[in-house]
């Protein structure tokens, strides 16, 4: 019961900052609250996210990561990334998008709690695996939250009715290049998570690589984001070509580790 109390409790916080900074979104620019203090409070729901996923996970003596479990602790680095850049980027608009994501998403353990505990968590390799997946997976959640802000932004500039929100954002060129550093930074750990994933199949297998159905969406989003960014850098790729190429390889990358422990232990009780 303490546990679904707390779920609630986090919940509730992210909302209440959702509800505030949507509120503020849609106010005209010269009657709109300070939201300055809502930057700085959305780290009382990050604290209590921390503190509940550490009591889910390592309940027992184990490690429990399933689908929900898992999904939580992503949004929780996606909150607890946007949040850090936001003192060193202009990232104002993205927090009508994260935080009542953060909202739904915290509940997730009590729809889908785990069951059993992963095994092999006493290896190296495998925890490095685990913490370089997760950061790669927060930064490609970012970059598509991101891109679907470039595309409302877009549309509503050709429409010529940009919202309030929108017009403290920085140009569609700078959101851009802010894009591709994420991507980059993304890419460089799924590099690292594909490479460390390597190194532990061959310990605990001695076989470097079992084609699972996460290992071909695993490599299918890595070779997609590879693309992408070799196409900006030789082509200049940008635009509606950068957007759906991110979406396309967060979507595979979703289906890897998401989607197949979703079948796994919802679909298939396993």
């Amino acid at each position: 019961m303490s546990d679904i109390l707390l779920h609630l409790l986090v919940s509730l916080g992210y909302v209440g900052l959702a509800i505030f900074l949507w509120r503020a979104a849609l106010t005209p620019a010269d009657a709109r609250p300070r939201a300055s203090w809502a930057h700085a409070a959305l780290i009382v729901p990050l604290a209590l996210h921390a503190v509940l996923l550490a009591r889910a996970a390592f309940a027992g003596g184990g490690l429990y990561l399933g689908v929900g479990n898992a999904v939580s602790v992503i949004i929780w680095l996606t909150v607890l990334i946007y949040w850090t850049g936001s003192f060193f980027y202009r990232l104002e608009g993205l927090q009508v998008l994260v935080v009542p994501t953060a909202a739904a998403l915290s509940l997730l353990p009590l729809v889908f709690p785990p069951v059993h505990p992963l095994t092999n968590t006493h290896l190296a390799a495998f925890k490095a695996h685990l913490v370089v997946s997760l950061l790669a997976y927060s930064l490609f959640t970012i970059a598509s939250m991101h891109v679907l802000m470039m595309a409302i932004m877009e549309r509503r500039l050709h429409r010529g009715n940009l919202p309030q929100f929108m017009q403290n954002l920085p140009p569609l060129l700078t959101m851009e290049r802010l894009l591709f550093q994420i991507i980059f930074a993304g890419f460089v750990l799924l590099t690292l998570t594909l490479g460390s994933g390597i190194l532990f199949s061959e310990e605990l297998f001695g076989k470097p690589m079992q084609f699972t159905h996460k290992t071909v969406f695993g490599v299918l989003s890595w070779i997609i984001f590879g693309a992408l960014l070799a196409g900006r850098a030789l082509y200049g790729w940008r635009g509606r070509v950068a957007m759906r190429w991110t979406l396309a390889g967060f979507l595979s990358l979703f289906l890897a580790y998401i989607g197949s422990r979703f079948v796994l232990e919802v679909l298939l009780q396993r």
